[in-house]
């Protein structure tokens, strides 16, 4: 996945046109979406010549680029940077955190996971520990890491029943989200988990009849079958809160949803 590894540290147009790249983007195309010149855009990614604040920001923004790598390409520039970045425990994200405690509880008796950027764990709810039982305690030592804790062997995927199919889901997953923020930590996340054993391949492979991909999990003899939702903040102005986000579980029948109001009591 070297190719999807966004090199920093570089001048500002150079990182434009990687971002440019990566969008799969001319600079015709970019340029008409800017409504910038396609010379002047040419000049700025070779370096003749230095946008303006204004332009980098435009750009960015039709790129769809992180906040994080917006406040990367104003720092390159010349400039400061736009979007604050406060630690997840300040006063400032003191909101949004209690916003994010509400819904996973809100939630139960069904699981929920609030992560960082790179899957780290943020908050979970009570349910929560239904999904992680059994798991060993290295795993579980913090910082949690979701999709480590999952699909490591000595995790969580001993007890997925479909773990071909769920495994080759969240490696997707993943792959497209080192792609779209140009991550190398996300990269390196992936080709650990690609190293850990598991079915090369979906098996089985989704019917006809399927809509989404279930996590089936073994569970007190039986088996918990959950469908995952993802929230994000919709206007975040900080980075921290644009990369965090919650995975909701769902019981995707009726055995589940009964099995899990029996486990809250």
């Amino acid at each position: 996945m070297g190719d999807l590894v966004l090199e920093r540290g570089q001048p500002v147009g150079r990182l434009l046109r990687q971002w440019r790249h990566r969008r799969r983007l001319s600079q015709l195309a970019l340029a008409v979406e800017a409504d910038v010149s396609a010379r002047h855009l040419s000049f700025v990614e070779t370096g003749r010549s230095t946008p303006s604040r204004e332009l980098v920001l435009r750009l960015a923004d039709q790129l769809d680029v992180p906040l994080r790598e917006r406040n990367a390409l104003l720092l390159a520039a010349g400039y400061a940077p736009v979007y604050s970045h406060a630690p997840l425990g300040s006063p400032e994200l003191g909101p949004v955190l209690d916003a994010v405690h509400r819904v996973l509880r809100a939630h139960e008796p069904y699981p929920a996971v609030a992560v960082d950027r790179h899957w780290d764990l943020v908050a979970g709810n009570a349910p929560l520990a239904l999904l992680t039982d059994g798991a060993a305690a290295h795993l579980l030592r913090p910082p949690v890491n979701a999709l480590r804790l999952t699909l490591h062997p000595q995790g969580m995927a001993p007890r997925i029943t479909n773990l071909g199919q769920w495994r080759a889901h969240l490696l997707a997953r993943l792959r497209r989200q080192a792609a779209l923020t140009g991550d190398a930590a996300l990269a390196a996340l992936h080709e650990e988990l690609l190293g850990y054993p598991g079915p090369s391949a979906p098996d089985p492979a989704p019917g006809p009849a399927d809509v989404v991909v279930p996590l089936r999990l073994r569970h007190d003899g039986g088996e918990l079958r959950l469908l995952s939702t993802v929230s994000t903040f919709g206007t975040p102005l900080d980075v921290t809160v644009e990369e965090l986000s919650v995975e909701s579980f769902f019981p995707a029948d009726d055995a589940t949803a009964a099995r899990l109001r029996r486990t809250a009591g």
